[in-house]
This record gives C-alpha cells, structure tokens and sequence, in this order.
C-alpha cells in the first residue's frame, strides 16, 4: 500500500467516527473572546494612533520654536578696520 493510500485511508475513518461532543457553551464563550480581542486591538490601535499624532505634533512644535534649518548667529562679531 502506498504512503499516499495509507493517508486516505486513516481520513476516511477518522471522518466514520462520531465526532467528539462539544460544551454548548464554548461557541458563546469563543465569540465573547473574539470580541474581546477586537475591542482590545482597536484600543491598542487608537492608542498608537495618538502617540504618532503627539509625536508629529511635539515635533513641529519644536522645530518651529527652535528652526534648527538656520545657520546658528556667529559667536564674534567680525573686526572692523578702515573706520
């Protein structure tokens, strides 16, 4: 008998057999987790939607405040001759 047969045949018998009985409970109990899971993973999303917005918003704010694109003002002034 071939590895292939062989594996057909243990599917079709484990399809004959009564399937094992299941708590009536556990489909509400499934879908109360799966909400669950969902509520908290909208959550988390929300959050790390705000931490970016905060984050982009401080740093507009600072580069505004601070302009780090401008030369810095020199810290002595030139000598001036010819006066």
């Amino acid at each position: 008998m071939s590895g292939v047969r062989r594996n057909e045949d243990e599917v079709r018998r484990m399809l004959e057999t009564s399937r094992p009985q299941v708590p009536a409970e556990l489909p509400a109990r499934a879908a109360r987790r799966g909400a669950r899971l969902l509520r908290r993973r909208r959550v988390l999303r929300r959050l790390w939607l705000v931490a970016a917005g905060a984050v982009v918003v401080a740093f507009t704010v600072w580069a505004v405040m601070v302009q780090p694109w401008q030369a810095p003002p020199a810290g002595t002034t030139p000598p001036l001759d010819g006066w």
